[in-house]
């Protein structure tokens, strides 16, 4: 497999988080992200691969996340991802075929189906697993983006360059 995937593209529920919401006792509604994710995200921008938001849900607390991993583009409370995603597509001029995409249910097939590279995580359901070419080990919530991005990388052959080139600049900044 050559390195063919220009942009990365992934759902927020079920797949950076476990899918659950928590409420403190005044009704504010927060998530829990895996820290790991990041890291495949520093991955991606180290070979200038851009990584966009698409999820249905619009909490503030998914801004505060992306905006730490200095994710710019994301699109919260997206009632048509298949939309969406064919307008994300225009803006970055790339096809689907130069797309990978991950998500974890029924709402995601359709992007699934159209990516050019498609995962999802351990806990999908079993019909969305059948239709997608890959199965990650992860569950959503415990660094299953971060997987997804590895996977693809070791794939193309770009792994341990990729690990050596995050630890050159992590040393350089200790």
């Amino acid at each position: 497999m050559k390195n063919n995937i220009k942009l990365f593209i992934t759902d927020i529920n079920g797949v950076w988080t476990n899918n659950r919401v928590y409420y403190d006792k005044n009704g504010n509604e927060t998530k829990c992200f895996n820290l790991n994710d990041g890291v495949g995200v520093m991955f991606l921008y180290l070979h200038n691969i851009p990584v966009v938001v698409l999820t249905e849900d619009h909490n503030e607390i998914i801004k505060l996340r992306l905006q730490k991993l200095k994710i710019t583009d994301y699109h919260l409370g997206v009632t048509n991802k298949i939309k969406a995603a064919e307008d994300i597509l225009k803006k970055y001029n790339v096809t689907w075929h130069e797309t990978a995409y991950i998500g974890d249910d029924i709402d995601d097939l359709p992007l699934l189906k159209k990516a050019g590279y498609a995962a999802v995580p351990g806990q999908a359901p079993y019909y969305v697993k059948k239709e997608v070419p890959h199965i990650l080990t992860k569950h959503g919530g415990g660094g299953v983006f971060r997987e997804f991005v590895e996977k693809y990388l070791d794939e193309i052959g770009l792994l341990n360059e990729t690990i050596e080139k995050y630890l050159s600049i992590y040393e350089s900044l200790n």
